[in-house]
């Protein structure tokens, strides 16, 4: 798919109308342009809004303000939203769009390989609250999600290496032999439309088994209670993908531990961690992790699941008691 035929892939999905394009001031420059040019030309009517970047963004009070934007332009339940960006564009603006006169039309264009293979995928949307991430959200599925691989050449490295964290997620999880070839990041790059396509398939079969997150699709967030955790005490100052890679290497550790997989496996983990240059280190205290850990919103009955490894390819939800969380740790 090309962002520059954006306007001919939304025909499909919508029969003329409004687009409201949500973008961030990292993204507007380069793509936004080209985006409201293409969806003029096949009709469309268009408003924009540039957001500032950064997860501090994604908060009650920008989520009110984009409400206000869309009933100022207006948006009726027949017109739609483009989310023109990374995660956090995709989480708010996905979460304005289903709530909006009770849910609107969003299209998905993610502009960083950790929204093409994650966010943009499944549904989720959300806001931060103070209490914790995401905590605020609902399920929304986007009308279309427009997958264009070019845009990630702009990139820079460490935000290319954050969504390395969630491709090396899917591997672990689901996918042995694409594990195996993330070891070589020359090939990653040379191949990185049949990696989203491989990570975003394999969420997909999760997402279709289990669309509201109340079982099997817990398996997506490995790595992810104890990242979201870190991610949350350093105010977001650390990335997502940094924090997930954080909480995948302590949920190899623990696993190997507790004899649930082997130490080779850890270590491979660990290894192709390294190689895509994650600091692995827990920056806090193992105190402070477990109270953040509490506020986690799939936390219920007085415990938590914790997503643990058998074996590269292959995880396992465990629901435990927090105090046995809290040991683990």
């Amino acid at each position: 798919m090309e962002l520059d035929k954006i306007g001919e892939y939304v025909k499909e999905v919508q029969d003329g109308g409004t687009l409201a394009v949500i973008t961030e001031d990292r993204v507007a420059p380069l793509y936004l342009d080209r985006c409201l040019r293409s969806l003029r030309a096949a009709g469309f009517r268009t408003a924009e809004m540039v957001l500032p970047a950064g997860e501090a963004t994604k908060n009650g009070g920008q989520y009110l303000d984009l409400l206000e934007f869309c009933a100022e332009v207006p948006l009726t339940r027949t017109d739609g939203i483009v989310a023109l960006g990374g995660g956090m564009v995709g989480d708010l603006a996905g979460f304005t769009a289903a709530t909006f006169l009770r849910g609107i039309r969003v299209i998905q264009v993610p502009t960083t390989l950790l929204a093409a293979v994650d966010s943009s995928v499944g549904g989720k949307t959300a806001i931060d609250l103070p209490a914790g991430k995401n905590l605020a959200g609902a399920f929304h599925q986007p009308a279309l999600v427009v997958q264009d691989p070019s845009l990630l050449d702009s990139l820079p490295e460490d935000i290319f290496r954050d969504g390395m964290a969630e491709v090396i997620k899917y591997g672990i999880i689901a996918d042995l032999d694409l594990f195996s070839e993330l070891g070589d990041p020359a090939w990653v790059r040379a191949h990185i439309g049949t990696v989203i396509d491989r990570c975003v398939s394999i969420k997909k079969s999760f997402v279709e088994a289990d669309e509201f997150d109340r079982g099997l699709r817990h398996m997506l967030n490995f790595g992810h209670t104890i990242g979201h955790a870190v991610e949350q005490l350093s105010r977001f100052t650390i990335s997502h993908g940094s924090a997930v890679a954080i909480g995948m290497a302590r949920m190899a550790e623990i696993s190997a531990a507790q004899s649930w997989c082997s130490e080779e496996d850890r270590d491979r983990i660990r290894a192709l961690l390294r190689v895509w240059g994650f600091d692995l280190a827990v920056p806090y205290p193992k105190e402070a992790v477990f109270r953040a850990l509490c506020a986690d919103k799939k936390r219920e009955n007085g415990g938590l699941s914790l997503v643990t490894l058998d074996r590269i390819g292959a995880c396992r939800i465990r629901p435990l008691p927090l105090e046995e969380v809290e040991a683990l740790l």
